[in-house]
């Protein structure tokens, strides 16, 4: 069984509910203030710490106007990690905020499925409204990796990374985006990751705006449920502040949500009350 915790590295006070649903599934209206948080995530068993994307850096929240409230390496320092100690690292997906410091973990082996690497480098790059959500700096360092013998490739559609971690390929959000099944001690939990990024779109079946295809981010809801065997709190959203309320922190970091622990409030509540 595995503990794992929710590193938050920045915000963005500025979204509202207009941009992070589809206009015919708004729990509110379009200017109704929606921050949105920005995360990593880190899964620790007694012989392995495995590191889950890893947000970005400095430079990039400046460039995109994100808020930056630690860095990726300071938080993991927290839980006694140097990111150069890390071994192996989940990319979920390669999306700027999810790869932006790859470049921290010099030593790490790197797990990523094969159709996300296919998208990012692929024809899909030639319009800019796809490719502005990737960084080329980050796809250059993938690449790096690839001719270094440090990519690890996935190709199936579900495959067991470790003892008591399952990763599933979902899409919707991107062709090759994965969501975890983790064993903790409060049993199995799903980092979703952007196949949900808020609590909401998921109860609510109505996806963030940011697709590579709506009838299979609809899908990825489905499959995350069965992940999740059913139960919201078992769900891990990629960007929801929630996170921080529904989780008790690690010691006084409020910055680091322990996942494995039981939630200290009710998910359903807090969502509904997220709009009233």
């Amino acid at each position: 069984m595995y503990e794992v915790f929710a590193l938050h590295v920045a915000s963005d006070p500025h979204r509202t509910v207009g941009k992070n649903f589809f206009f015919d599934a708004l729990p509110a209206d379009v200017d109704t203030a929606m921050p949105q948080d920005y995360f990593f995530w880190v899964i620790r068993g007694d012989d392995r710490a495995i590191v889950v994307d890893t947000c970005f850096l400095g430079r990039a929240a400046e460039r995109r106007g994100r808020v930056m409230h630690a860095l990726p390496g300071v938080l993991l320092r927290e839980l006694g990690i140097a990111p150069a100690s890390v071994t192996d690292l989940v990319m979920t997906h390669l999306h700027w905020d999810h790869a932006g410091a790859l470049s921290e973990f010099p030593n790490a082996r790197v797990f990523v499925h094969d159709e996300e690497l296919a998208y990012c480098t692929g024809p899909a790059m030639l319009y800019p409204q796809v490719s502005k959500i990737y960084d080329v700096s980050d796809i250059q360092n993938v690449l790096g990796l690839l001719f270094a013998g440090r990519l690890r490739l996935i190709s199936a559609d579900r495959e067991t990374l470790f003892p008591g971690i399952v990763a599933a390929k979902v899409g919707g959000h991107t062709p090759g985006s994965l969501a975890l099944q983790v064993t903790t001690e409060r049993g199995v939990i799903v980092l979703a990751s952007d196949a949900a990024h808020f609590w909401a779109n998921y109860s609510r079946r109505s996806p963030f705006p940011i697709l590579d295809s709506f009838p299979q981010a609809l899908r990825a809801f489905d499959d995350i449920e069965r992940l999740a065997l059913g139960e919201l709190h078992r769900v891990v959203p990629g960007h929801d502040p929630l996170v921080r309320s529904a989780f008790p922190s690690l010691g006084r970091n409020e910055r680091i949500s322990c996942l494995h622990e039981r939630p200290v409030a009710d998910i359903a509540s807090l969502v509904a009350a997220q709009f009233s």
